[in-house]
């Protein structure tokens, strides 16, 4: 089964990108993907959702 993790985020630089996936990473998520929400008047993003998953309910041994 597996579990599933949305990180937002209104400040989107690659300094805070690499501080949520070094985060979550750490804490055994595995990255899924990133979206972005464009803003209209501007070529930079107004926010990012973070998607991560990881594998819960199995024993360690397989």
């Amino acid at each position: 089964m597996n579990q599933y993790k949305v990180v937002e985020t209104s400040v989107v630089t690659d300094e805070s990108l690499e501080k949520i996936l070094n985060e979550y990473v750490g804490q055994g998520w595995v990255l899924d993907g990133i979206q972005f929400a464009m803003r209209e008047a501007s070529k930079r993003p107004a926010m990012a959702f973070v998607l991560f998953t990881r594998e819960v309910g199995k024993d360690s041994d397989g």
